[in-house]
């Protein structure tokens, strides 16, 4: 996602339908005269934010996170329990960043079933997706953008390689727990980058952000109002929702800063998008290209990124088959053969990232230091829908890593320990986060 337009990052917090002496949210935006809700609001702001210029004593810290929806063979995946390198076809791979990364077995998110349905959850963690009464909640991602993401033009990313998974591409999902819409092109993503807007364009701009404030003005002049025979109860969720929309005029501020800011210059030409769906692997590499471009100019520091091949046919050598129905193996040899072609060529193509970001020079060390790369699954294993023992690898971000973690593969330790530990590598103060029960035991900064 580029800017809020596209989708709707919000901040919302939920008020629910009136008992007697409440206030719902249509309730409160029927009184203010102002007939939409706080994520359009939300909508009408670009997600922008104020750069910050990284010192060479301490560069800023970043957080990729990768998600393969059909997941990988735990087979191929997995190293062996005795051995004394992270060894593996797949993560054989990734060889020459061997020190670099930890693979972790024995994780995964407790009451996230519902097979393919989980990969909404992959950042959230939120029990029981598919279920009638499911509802998300705020992912990894959204919770670091909301922290560190104001410093740069794009608070976040969120980015997809898809046909239209029906499942797993909705990883990044606001307060609300809405799902931010994925942008999928390339192109775009270079230009909202990259390029700057002709001078129609940035006035038109202008006006969104401007309209965007009136509304606001308008909203709050009705604050008293709005106030006025508030049961006790609700008064601090109305005091939250106004919190919400103060937040947003300091968003609007900053993006009139923003549309007033040159966009970097990059040695790397405008892309051409990749028309065809076959191609995902190049699609992958070409989107990889972007997202270090987009560290390397310190345009976010947070970004998402889900590489699916579902429903597709994947342009690799000796692969004739599409891919969700080979993850349905039944431990056919032939079939078997054709996914984990598939799935070494998403591994190298993540390990051809892992070089761009080593290769990149910053203040005595390289991008990957300071930037944790997570990659992986909510599919322990697609040919039996399974949920647990997730496939899970982090690279870079300044850890000493342990090269392999294993924990518990019948009881699984709560994959949000590791999330709680990344949060506070990025510097934010966390103690936990979804269903997690502390941090993650022997992984060290």
């Amino acid at each position: 996602m580029l800017r809020s337009g596209t989708g709707r990052y919000s901040s919302e917090t939920a008020i629910t339908n009136p008992a007697p002496g409440r206030l719902s949210r249509r309730s409160i935006l029927r009184a203010a005269g102002a007939g939409l809700a706080l994520p359009l609001l939300d909508a009408m702001v670009p997600v922008f934010g104020r750069q910050a210029r990284a010192t060479a004593e301490a560069p800023p810290r970043r957080l990729v996170a990768i998600h393969v929806p059909l997941g990988m063979m735990p087979q191929f995946f997995f190293p062996a329990p005795v051995a004394a390198e992270p060894s593996s076809p797949y993560l054989d791979l990734l060889a020459e960043h061997r020190g670099a990364f930890t693979v972790f077995s024995g994780l995964s998110h407790p009451d996230v079933g519902g097979n393919h349905h989980a990969g909404q959850c992959f950042l959230t963690g939120a029990p029981h997706p598919g279920q009638p009464t499911f509802r998300n909640s705020l992912s990894l991602d959204q919770f670091a953008a909301e922290r560190i993401g104001l410093e740069t033009r794009f608070p976040f990313l969120s980015l997809a390689v898809a046909k239209g998974d029906p499942y797993g591409l909705g990883i990044s999902v606001s307060r609300a727990g809405v799902a931010i819409p994925p942008e999928p092109s390339p192109q775009r993503l270079y230009r909202a980058l990259f390029v700057a807007g002709t001078a129609e364009e940035q006035a038109y701009t202008l006006r969104r952000i401007q309209a965007g404030g009136s509304v606001l003005d308008f909203v709050l002049d009705k604050k008293a109002r709005l106030e006025q025979g508030v049961a006790p109860e609700d008064r601090s969720r109305l005091d939250q929702y106004f919190s919400s929309v103060r937040e947003l005029e300091n968003r609007l501020a900053r993006s009139v800063e923003w549309e007033h800011r040159a966009k970097p210059a990059v040695d790397y030409p405008e892309p051409s998008d990749i028309a065809d769906v076959s191609r995902v692997i190049e699609k992958s590499k070409l989107m990889f290209d972007l997202v270090r471009l987009a560290l390397e100019t310190d345009s976010t520091r947070v970004i998402t990124l889900s590489l699916s091949t579902f429903s597709v046919v994947p342009h690799v050598p000796g692969v004739k088959t599409e891919a969700h129905s080979l993850t349905h193996h039944g431990n056919e040899p032939e079939k078997i053969d054709e996914l984990k072609r598939i799935e070494e060529a998403q591994v190298a193509a993540f390990a051809g990232f892992l070089t761009q970001l080593r290769a990149a020079g910053e203040a005595g060390g390289t991008l990957l230091d300071r930037t944790q790369v997570l990659y992986g699954s909510c599919l322990g294993n697609a040919n039996s829908h399974s949920n647990e023992n997730l496939p899970i690898m982090l690279a870079g971000g300044g850890y000493r890593h342990a090269g392999r973690l294993a924990f518990n593969e019948q009881r699984n330790e709560p994959l949000a320990n590791l999330f709680v530990t990344m949060l506070q590598q990025l510097g934010i103060e966390a103690d936990s986060f979804a269903s997690s029960t502390g941090s993650l035991r022997g992984l060290d900064a």
